[in-house]
């Protein structure tokens, strides 16, 4: 009886979120209350909640400050003097324009937010291409790329769902997977490589010339730039990034609090430009940590109730036990597709904990589960994904169909999940 309520949960979830009847957080506190209240765990629920509440609360710390962080990074323009360096490198090139483009949207993309990496990556390169005569598709592609695989970082939004609907140690669950991101990153300088080579062939070799000015923000962003301090932020962000990794130095939910605050120290002395800084970053952070405190109710109570384990005794019943090890790599190769089909919420806190729990009922880390999630499933796959918003915001920045773009743009960001699942094997970040 167990599991069916708790595929009522998940069905009901799955249905409220994907039919845009209750927001993701309603859905995500309201949903397992209700069911919870019908199965007989009425005077259990708050504890349930609770319980769950405080296995996400070091994730949830970490993503709000790595938020804030990163953007006051972007307002003090650090990546600036990189960027207009890559377009100058680029020359009329189009091989050099391309891997650019890429080299910028990984750049951009260190923030986490794809809305962000559009507006400074697709502004700033389309008057290259345009001028080129390259084709605009190229461009979205290779961004798409770019970002979609950076947004594998800690502090991105499918690897924090990760965590924390399954309740995992983020250094345990990032780690194992960076050889395989490398790869990926790799994977797409190739690629755009090859786009580059193939536009080349198509048009030759242009001249962009001295007209095509490149300005990053407007005159109100201007005011914010540091650019006497660009060197201490890199280093000050190298630190930071190496502190996380490493997950030993400092406490993961302390490493960016440290940063932002010598970050604003520095870069606004001024108490009321602190301020300020913190309140324009605040609303993107308030929106993801209240998904990740409402993740950990409804997993608190799915998991404490024992509904998850019911559900996956049942899954296992008509899974084939040889089936069972390939389960993390079959995670994998399905995980970018299902970009189009669910949208990140519904995925990780719906789906990936059935899957994890029947793995782990058939020998397989849930662990091994999530790190198979995170190399596609609104990795590779977000800004192909009619579900997530910034994908047409890619589109409309470049004046590219949404279809044209998707037929385009499927095959190269696929095929780096490919690329990374195979490291992820040989490197023994999940098994095969």
């Amino acid at each position: 009886m167990l599991s069916f309520w708790g595929f009522c949960i998940i069905l009901a979830l799955l249905a409220l979120i994907m039919t845009k009847r209750a927001s993701v957080i309603v859905a995500l506190v309201a949903v397992p209350m209700i069911f919870g209240a019908l199965a007989g765990f009425g005077p259990k629920l708050g504890a349930f909640a609770f319980d769950g509440i405080k296995s996400v609360a070091p994730v949830g710390v970490m993503l709000t400050f790595a938020i804030l962080y990163f953007g006051v990074m972007n307002d003090t323009g650090m990546f600036d003097p990189a960027i207009k360096r890559i377009i100058k490198y680029g020359g009329g090139d189009p091989v050099k324009v391309a891997v650019g483009t890429a080299i910028i949207a990984m750049l951009a993309h260190l923030d986490g937010s794809g809305a962000s990496t559009f507006l400074i990556a697709v502004p700033a390169m389309l008057p290259i291409y345009d001028k080129l005569g390259m084709d605009r598709k190229v461009l979205t592609c290779i961004v798409a790329m770019g970002a979609g695989t950076m947004n594998m970082l800690p502090w991105g939004g499918p690897t924090l769902r990760a965590a924390s609907s399954l309740q995992l140690n983020m250094t345990e669950l990032f780690n194992p997977v960076i050889p395989a991101q490398i790869a990926g990153l790799l994977a797409v300088l190739f690629f755009s490589y090859w786009l580059g080579r193939k536009e080349r062939a198509r048009i030759g070799v242009g001249h962009v010339g001295d007209d095509l000015e490149v300005t990053i923000g407007d005159e109100a962003a201007a005011k914010l730039k540091r650019p006497h301090l660009v060197w201490f932020n890199v280093l000050l962000t190298v630190v930071a990034i190496v502190a996380l990794v490493q997950g030993k130095l400092i406490p993961l939910p302390v490493v960016f609090m440290l940063a932002l605050v010598i970050a604003l120290v520095v870069n606004y002395p001024e108490v009321k430009m602190q301020q300020e800084r913190i309140v324009a970053q605040g609303k993107s952070a308030v929106f993801m940590i209240a998904i990740i405190f409402a993740a950990g109710i409804f997993t608190g109570i799915l998991t404490k109730s024992g509904m998850i384990k019911a559900m996956a005794s049942t899954m296992v019943s008509f899974v084939p036990a040889s089936f069972g090890g390939h389960l993390p790599v079959f995670t994998a190769i399905t995980s970018m597709p299902a970009s189009l089909l669910f949208d990140p919420d519904s995925y990780y806190f719906g789906i990936l904990p059935v899957l994890a729990t029947a793995a782990e009922a058939m020998g397989v880390a849930k662990i091994e589960v999530a790190r198979a999630a995170i190399l596609g499933q609104m990795t590779t796959g977000f800004p192909v994904s009619p579900l997530t918003a910034s994908t047409f915001l890619l589109v409309g920045l470049a004046s590219v169909d949404l279809g044209e773009h998707q037929k385009f743009t499927i095959p190269y960001v696929f095929a780096t999940t490919i690329v990374m699942t195979v490291v992820a094997v040989v490197t023994g970040a999940f098994r095969f």
